[in-house]
């Protein structure tokens, strides 16, 4: 029998690459068909690397062409393996109606202000003119009720269009959802992962968070579950990672970053934070002192590619503010304030630039003009 290309290529729309919608034709796997006498020469390319889906690929193509076409002929499969382009930067997760950016805060350890620095961020950014909230996501350690002092606060059921939902509590013009609104001060939260990332998901989704231009998420110390459910369950428009200047942090800092960086979360980061960069007491105004090293957090930045966002001093005030409920950056006039400024700047200078250069999540929406006014300082 003499062996017909059209005959071959009918018998191959009738089977699928593996991982395929399409059949082998019309989805372009098929690349190239040689017929000459009673042998078949075939060129395939499928995006499914493992050595199954070959195995599978070429005993498929035998199988229908001796079934279909001539149970003698000679067959030659050629599979080559072109893995799917991942879109740079895929965001995950489900997007809350009305919540326009969603930034991760977090650290490779504890102990580095991660929640100072986010309580501030989001204070400054409401006096910029935008609509912040903050959802604590430190299950074990929950600090921002005492940040925003509202510890004695409990979030109100409201009804939303016939569905029961949580307001948040507010202060500072900020939205605030806690674990540590839902339990006494001295009992310590004693759950597995997943009655966490279970509470996490209520506080998300069951929340009537209402139009927010940002939403801060102040991720635990570490890389572990309550990251990951945060990251399969939010639309993550990007991360920042905060560390101190020391060796110890800055290696900790090192795999937060590479956590965001990973195929399967991918979430763009949108730079790193130095805290405790320098002491400078009261009665030397003038005056530097890097205890816990120079320029390390930095340096890092630049070793790794991604922004340097700006460093916060080593200030008593800082700690201060934060133990009574009213943080630093609320001190009118006063450096920190300027600090935190230009330090909230450049995040929304990079958010911008996030959604200028990458899909997908809606580009951010500036809320007043107050708000317009501090992105173009």
């Amino acid at each position: 029998m003499k062996l017909n290309k059209q005959d071959v290529s009918n018998a191959l729309k009738t089977i699928s690459a593996p991982g395929e919608g399409a059949n082998m034709i019309d989805s372009g796997a098929v690349k190239n068909i040689v017929v000459f006498a009673d042998e078949v020469i075939i060129d395939i390319t499928i995006s499914n690397p493992t050595l199954q889906a070959k195995k599978r690929t070429e005993v498929d193509i035998m199988k229908v062409i001796h079934d279909n076409v001539y149970e003698k002929a000679k067959i030659t499969v050629n599979v080559k393996v072109e893995a799917a382009a991942k879109p740079k930067n895929e965001i995950k997760g489900s997007p809350i109606p009305g919540i326009q950016n969603i930034v991760a805060v977090a650290s490779g350890k504890g102990g580095v202000g991660k929640s100072t620095v986010t309580a501030n961020l989001a204070v400054t950014l409401s006096k910029m003119g935008f609509k912040v909230g903050i959802l604590d996501a430190d299950i074990y350690g929950p600090s921002i009720p005492i940040m925003f002092d509202v510890v004695n606060e409990r979030p109100l059921a409201v009804n939303v269009d016939g569905v029961s939902k949580m307001k948040p509590v507010e202060n500072y013009g900020v939205k605030v959802l806690s674990i540590g609104f839902f339990t006494k001060p001295d009992q310590a939260v004693v759950w597995r992962g997943p009655m966490a990332s279970k509470a996490l998901n209520q506080m998300i989704f069951d929340a009537a968070w209402g139009n927010l231009d940002f939403l801060l998420i102040d991720l635990p110390p570490g890389t572990g579950d309550i990251h990951l459910s945060i990251m399969q369950s939010l639309p993550i428009t990007g991360s920042v990672v905060i560390s101190t200047p020391q060796n110890v942090a800055l290696a900790d800092a090192k795999k937060g970053v590479a956590m965001f960086q990973q195929d399967s979360i991918n979430v763009p980061v949108l730079g790193i934070i130095e805290n405790m960069s320098y002491f400078t007491p009261e009665e030397l105004p003038e005056n530097k002192y890097y205890i816990f090293g120079k320029d390390g957090a930095k340096n890092l930045a630049e070793d790794l590619q991604v922004p340097f966002l700006g460093d916060i001093p080593l200030v008593q005030s800082i700690r201060e503010a934060g133990d009574i409920g009213r943080p630093a950056a609320l001190q009118n006039g006063s450096p920190l304030e300027l600090a935190f400024e230009n330090l909230t700047r450049k995040v929304v200078q990079e958010v911008v630039t996030r959604h200028t250069a990458l899909p997908p999540t809606e580009a951010i929406k500036i809320t007043t003009m107050a708000g317009c006014a501090a992105v173009n300082k």
